[in-house]
C-alpha cells in the first residue's frame, strides 16, 4: 500500500509540473526475482522514479523503456531474463536465476480515467481491493495494461470492450478468498489480478520518549499511525510528528473515537498498569491479529488474571492475539532496537509467518501465484 501511494503522490506532482509518465510493473515471474507480480514503479519523463520493480538492478534500463513508451504513447511487455549465465547485461551479474516480465504503460493524464486513477481508489477507505492488469507474452499482441479496480464488489472499468464487469467478479472472487495474487488464462492474453489489504492502522496507547523510534520505524512502511495518551505533557503532536494522529484520551474514548477492524494492531506501552488494563478489556473481543504488550511476561499474565476475575472469559481466541513481551527475540535493548522487534514481529503475524531466518528457511521465500 505503501508503494501505491507514494505512486499516486508522485503522479499528481508530475502532472502539476506538466511532466508525462509511464508506469511499470512486474506480471509475472518465473523463478526467482527480487519483486514480484504486482511490484510498480512510476517513470517521469523527466527520468523520476517512483516505487521498485527490482533491487535496483533493472531500473536502469527500465527507465529507458519507460521513457520510450511516453514518447511512442504505447504499452509494452518487456521481459528480462536474469537466469541465463551468458548475459552479461541481465544474467550472472544479478543472480537472481529467474525470468521478469514488466509492462510498461503510457499514462495519459487527460483521460478521466487511467492505472493511476485505479490505483488511487484502493487508497480511500479502509478497504482490501483487487487491481486487474491484462497483458500477453506474445509481443506481436496489443498489451491492454491496467484495466479494473474491484472494491466491496463494485467494478471500475477502464475498457468493457476488453474484459466484462462479470468476468472481472467471478475472477476476482478467488483472490479475495485466497488474499493472494492469481494469474488467468484467457486467449492469447493473461490477466494478473493482484491482492491488496487494507493499510494497516498501528494504534499505540503510550506517548512516552520510547514511542518515538516505534512511530519512526512504522511511518517507513506506510502504516497509519495513532497515538493515544492520558497525559497532556506526552500527547502532543509536535513530539511526533510521523504519526497521523495524537489524542489525549482515556481508554473509553479511545475506543469512541478510532475505528478498530481486522487491519487495526494495538501496542500497549503507557508504562501504567491500569491504563494499559483498561484498554485491554475494551479491545480484547476486537477483531484484532495482534495486541503487543510492553512489559514482562508477569505483567501480561497479571493483565490475564485481574481479566478474568472481572468475570471476562479469556479463551485461546483472546489469548492468541497478546504478544507479551513484544517483540521478535532479536536481543534488543534500546528504544531503537526494541521497534524493530515490535515492527518484525507484528509483520510476521501480519504474513502469518514465525519470524524465523530466511537461511533456515526450507521453502521458497515468495509464495508462488496461482496460475490457471
Amino acid at each position: 500500500m505503501k508503494e501505491i501511494n507514494d505512486i499516486v503522490k508522485a503522479y499528481r506532482e508530475a502532472k502539476g509540473n506538466g511532466l508525462k509518465t509511464a508506469l511499470a510493473t512486474v506480471v509475472k515471474v518465473e523463478g526467482s526475482s527480487y519483486r514480484q507480480p504486482g511490484a510498480r514503479m512510476l517513470v517521469t519523463e523527466d527520468g523520476q522514479l517512483t516505487g521498485a520493480i527490482s533491487g535496483g538492478c533493472l531500473e536502469g534500463d527500465a527507465l529507458k523503456k519507460a521513457v520510450l513508451a511516453i514518447h511512442q504513447k504505447n504499452n509494452k511487455l518487456i521481459t528480462y531474463d536474469t537466469s541465463n549465465p551468458d548475459d552479461v547485461k541481465f544474467g550472472v551479474q544479478l543472480g537472481c536465476n529467474g525470468i521478469v516480465h514488466i509492462l510498461f504503460e503510457y499514462i495519459d493524464e487527460n483521460a478521466a480515467q487511467n492505472p493511476i486513477s485505479l490505483l488511487e481508489k484502493t487508497t480511500e477507505g479502509r478497504n482490501e481491493s483487487v487491481i486487474t492488469t491484462i497483458f500477453s507474452l506474445e509481443k506481436k499482441n496489443t498489451q491492454i495494461g491496467t484495466i479494473a479496480s474491484i472494491i466491496n464488489q463494485e467494478v471500475t472499468l477502464l475498457d468493457p470492450n476488453t474484459i466484462s464487469e462479470t468476468e472481472v467478479l467471478n475472477f476476482s472472487s478467488q483472490v479475495f478468498d485466497g488474499k493472494k495474487n492469481v494469474i488467468k488464462k484467457a486467449s492469447s492474453n493473461e490477466i494478473l489480478f493482484q491482492y491488496i489489504p487494507p493499510q494497516t492502522t498501528l494504534i499505540i496507547a503510550g506517548a512516552g520518549n520510547d514511542v518515538k523510534p516505534l512511530v519512526e520505524t512504522a511511518s517507513i512502511l506506510g502504516w497509519k499511525i495513532i497515538l493515544a495518551d492520558g497525559r497532556a505533557t506526552h500527547a502532543q503532536k509536535k513530539r511526533f510528528p510521523k504519526a497521523d494522529e495524537v489524542l489525549l484520551a482515556t481508554p473509553e474514548e479511545i475506543i469512541n473515537k478510532i475505528e478498530i477492524d481486522e487491519s487495526s494492531i494495538f501496542v500497549l506501552m503507557t508504562h501504567n498498569y491500569n491504563y494499559d488494563l483498561a484498554l485491554l478489556k475494551l479491545i480484547i473481543y476486537k477483531p484484532l491479529k495482534y495486541v503487543g504488550l510492553l512489559g514482562p511476561k508477569t505483567k501480561l499474565d497479571r493483565m490475564i488474571e485481574d481479566m478474568a476475575s472481572s468475570g471476562m472469559v479469556i479463551g485461546n481466541e483472546e489469548l492468541n492475539k497478546l504478544f507479551g513481551p513484544v517483540g521478535l527475540d532479536i536481543g534488543a535493548e534500546t528504544s531503537e532496537e526494541i521497534a524493530i522487534s515490535i515492527v518484525a514481529e507484528i509483520q510476521a503475524v501480519l504474513n502469518q509467518r514465525k519470524g524465523l531466518s530466511l537461511r533456515d528457511k526450507k521453502e521458497k521465500i515468495h509464495t508462488d501465484i496461482v496460475s490457471n
